[in-house]
Parts: C-alpha cells; sequence; structure tokens
C-alpha cells in the first residue's frame, strides 16, 4: 500500500500541466495589455463570429426650393474576421531519454521550447495578417517613418482619441536605441518600448521585414480564440487550463511505448479589424497613391446635385476634381457634381500620378 501523501508521477505530470498554462497566459495577457487590446472574443461551438458595419454619407443638402430632396444612401457590409482553427501539438519522450538525460532535461526543457514555438505561432500569424493593412506612407529614416504613420492613423482616426502601437524589425531601430536614454521591456519573447518619441508603443520582432514599419490604433486590434474550456472539447477531452482558456495541454505516461506523452491545443488569432486602419510605412522608400471612388457612375437631373467621394492611400493625399464637359456637368472641390445639360461627363479625380473616374449621366427631367 502507498504511503499517505506520496508524491506520485501524474502529481508531477498535472503541476507541469499548470506551469505551462499559466507562463503562457500570464505572457498573452502582458502582450494584450501592451497592445491596449480590450476586445477579447471567444468563439463560441459550432458558430462563427459576425459583424457588421454601416457606409455611405449624406447627399448634399443645398436642395433648390420645390425640388426632390435626393435620397442618401446607406448599407450594411459585413466586417471579415480572420478564420481560426484549432492547432494541436503532440511531444513524446521515450523513458530511454529520461533515464539518459533525467527527467528535468528531458521533459520539462523540451516544455520550455514547446511553450516558446506556442508564442511563436500567435506572434508569426500576427505578423503576417499586417502585410494585408491597405494604408501605406514612407519616410527617409525610421523616426520619418514612424512621424508620417502617426500623421495617418491621425487622419484616419480622426474622430475617435487613440493610442498608436508601431511594430519594426530591430535592425531598423537599433542604432537609435543604443545612444537613446530609452528603457525598453520583455513580452511575450519581444522588446518593447512604451511612449517611444511621444508617438505611441514600440515593438520590436525580427519576423517584421527589415525596411518596414507597420503602425495601427491600440483599438482597432482585436483578440480571437478558441476557448480549451468550451463545454463540448471538455465532453470528450480533459484538458489542464485556466478560466482564459486560451491554451490547454494534457499529459500522460503510455506504458505501451514506454513514453511520457504531452498534447497541446490553442486557437488564437490577433487581427486589425479595419485593414485600411494597417498603416504600412517604408524606410526611404517611395509611396504611389492609391485612389478609389465611392461610384463609377451616377445619375443627376439638370440642376440636381450628387457627391462623389474619393478614398485614397497614403491617407490626406490631395484630391483634385475635373469635368471632361463643364457643359453637361461640374465638378466642384469637394466632389460636387452638378447637373448643367441633358448629356454625359466622366469626372475624374487625381491624386499625384494616379486617377479615378465615374460617369455621370446628367437627365433633362420633366
Amino acid at each position: 500500500m502507498a504511503e499517505q501523501n506520496l508524491i506520485k508521477s501524474e502529481d508531477l505530470a498535472k503541476a507541469r500541466e499548470i506551469d505551462f498554462v499559466w507562463r503562457f497566459t500570464d505572457g498573452i495577457n502582458k502582450l494584450l495589455e501592451v497592445l491596449g487590446i480590450t476586445r477579447k472574443i471567444q468563439r463560441a461551438s459550432g458558430t462563427n463570429i459576425k459583424a457588421y458595419r454601416a457606409t455611405g454619407e449624406l447627399e448634399d443638402g443645398e436642395v433648390p426650393e420645390g425640388d426632390v430632396i435626393p435620397l442618401s444612401h446607406y448599407k450594411t457590409e459585413p466586417v471579415t474576421f480572420e478564420e481560426i482553427k484549432l492547432d494541436k501539438w503532440r511531444k513524446a519522450t521515450s523513458i530511454e531519454a529520461i533515464n539518459e538525460k533525467g527527467y528535468d532535461q528531458a521533459v520539462t526543457m523540451t516544455n520550455e521550447a514547446a511553450l516558446k514555438d506556442a508564442q511563436g505561432k500567435v506572434k508569426k500569424k500576427f505578423f503576417n495578417f499586417l502585410k494585408k493593412g491597405t494604408g501605406q506612407t514612407a519616410g527617409a529614416t525610421f523616426q520619418a517613418t514612424l512621424g508620417n504613420i502617426w500623421a495617418q492613423l491621425e487622419i484616419l482616426f480622426e474622430d475617435t482619441e487613440f493610442e498608436a502601437v508601431y511594430f519594426m524589425n530591430p535592425s531598423d531601430v537599433g542604432e537609435y536605441l543604443g545612444t537613446a536614454q530609452i528603457s525598453m521591456q520583455d513580452v511575450f519573447g519581444m522588446k518593447y518600448v512604451q511612449d517611444f518619441m511621444g508617438l505611441g508603443t514600440i515593438i520590436m520582432n525580427s519576423a517584421v521585414p527589415k525596411g518596414t514599419v507597420y503602425g495601427t490604433a491600440k483599438d482597432n486590434l482585436v483578440f480571437y480564440y478558441i476557448s480549451a474550456n468550451d463545454p463540448d472539447i471538455a465532453k470528450a477531452f480533459q484538458f489542464t487550463t485556466d478560466a482564459t482558456g486560451y491554451i490547454g495541454i494534457h499529459a500522460e505516461s503510455d506504458y505501451t511505448n514506454l513514453t511520457s506523452s504531452d498534447t497541446i491545443i490553442m486557437g488564437i488569432v490577433l487581427f486589425a479589424e479595419r485593414l485600411d486602419g494597417v498603416v504600412k510605412g517604408v524606410i526611404g522608400g517611395t509611396v504611389t497613391p492609391v485612389i478609389t471612388l465611392n461610384k463609377t457612375t451616377a445619375t443627376v437631373t439638370v440642376g440636381g446635385k450628387t457627391t462623389i467621394t474619393a478614398k485614397v492611400a497614403p491617407a490626406g493625399t490631395p484630391v483634385t476634381w475635373t469635368s471632361s464637359d463643364d457643359t453637361k456637368a461640374t465638378v466642384d472641390e469637394d466632389g460636387v457634381v452638378t447637373g448643367v445639360a441633358a448629356g454625359t461627363a466622366t469626372i475624374t479625380a487625381t491624386a499625384g500620378s494616379v486617377t479615378a473616374t465615374c460617369t455621370v449621366t446628367v437627365d433633362a427631367g420633366a
């Protein structure tokens, strides 16, 4: 009969599981705090998260007496959330390895490596996502690039108070940090500096391409996850996790082949809700503007008005408007088109060296 309070191998395994979960969750919570993420969304079993955003704008409100007031068109568009899948890993340590190298080196140290790899998976997905950002700018130095990104974010999020966060390769900022009186801190295997140059938080990681800086508003970031505490998962599998459920681990000994195995599950995605709110800055590069219009065709009555809006990147790039035929339709500096006479005219918006057009048909009316 075993002595009372004897510490058994399964007790050591449970302690190892708890330590693994605690260290991962502690790291991810510190990262979320640095990133300022408040939206933590758990995907429920059998569901996909959906959200919608209203888009559109008011038509010109200066309507002549007796004229029909133009309809302002708004529509709802789905917000695309990043796809999320459950990652699954398993590692096994043989009895020979444990006997040769000792338990701590053979099992515990390999768990440490697995923990770092799990963190790396989260970071890799996030940095790959940042590449999808549609905002763009450039600067001669990394300081100038950072400043230009901040200026872009000021325009993109001008209606809200925001804090900015930037991501860059350590080699792009190393020389500056080597001479500056700045305190760097560690989070989730990355270095970061708060309130850098008064512009926001910078996070450094080699996964960011050299010569590139990404920036966004902290409120634009979302933490989306599958919980290891999910009731349906618990019906079939028993994982050690915590209240957050961000990661789960199960350790067991297999006496059929004398191995100590660990199975790990995790489903985490960090992403930005607004892709246009992620600005990519190129150090020492140049940027070709991109321009799109909210409509490519429009109809207006003689004397009536319609508004064409241009979306440009970099945000704030000046846009000029011209009409191919002012005798049919005119356009002002704000994109407001006025019908002059029955016929058609092409309205052109120009930003730098690029253009976008809208064909306007003027109806003589009744």
